[in-house]
C-alpha cells in the first residue's frame, strides 16, 4: 500500500474483518457422472461451487503471490478429481471434492456444491451440497 491508502488504525473494532472466505463459483466441467443408463460413458456438465473460510494468518496481508491462499489449487485438483474416474453419484464426488479441501492449510469452513445444470428443463439444476456449518 502507499501511503495515501493507508489507514492502520483507522477502522474501528465492530468493522474488523470477523471472517475471510475464497470461492471458486459455478466452476463448469465435463463429468461422466450418473447412474441411469443413458448417462453412463456420457459426460455431463457439471458445476461446482467451492466456498474456503480461511483463518486471518492464511489470508494475505500483503500484496504478494506468496502472501495468497493457493486457490489455483482448487480449479486444478477438482479438475483432476472430477476425470480421474466415474461417479455414480454427485455425493462421492463432493465427499472427495471436501475431503480435498479441508485438509488444506488454514482451512475453518467449508461448504461445496455441485449442480447438473441439464438434467431438467424447468429447473436451474439439481445438486448436493456438504458443508462445515
Amino acid at each position: 500500500m502507499n501511503e495515501l491508502t493507508k489507514v492502520d488504525g483507522l477502522v474501528p473494532d465492530a468493522l474488523k474483518p470477523r471472517t475471510r472466505k475464497i470461492v471458486l463459483e459455478d466452476y463448469q466441467l465435463p463429468v461422466d457422472i450418473g447412474f441411469h443408463d443413458f448417462e453412463v460413458g456420457s459426460p455431463q456438465r457439471l458445476t461446482v461451487t467451492v466456498e474456503v473460510w480461511l483463518d486471518e494468518a492464511s489470508f494475505a496481508t500483503e500484496d504478494k503471490a506468496s502472501a495468497a491462499w493457493d486457490y489455483d489449487f482448487l480449479r486444478t485438483e477438482i479438475g483432476v478429481l472430477a476425470s480421474s474416474q466415474r461417479y455414480n453419484l454427485q455425493e462421492t464426488l463432493v465427499r472427495a471434492i471436501y475431503e480435498l479441501v479441508a485438509a488444506r492449510r488454514g482451512v475453518t469452513a467449508l461448504r461445496v456444491s455441485t449442480r447438473k445444470p441439464d438434467i431438467y428443463p424447468d429447473c436451474a439444476g439439481v445438486g448436493v451440497e456438504l458443508s462445515s456449518f
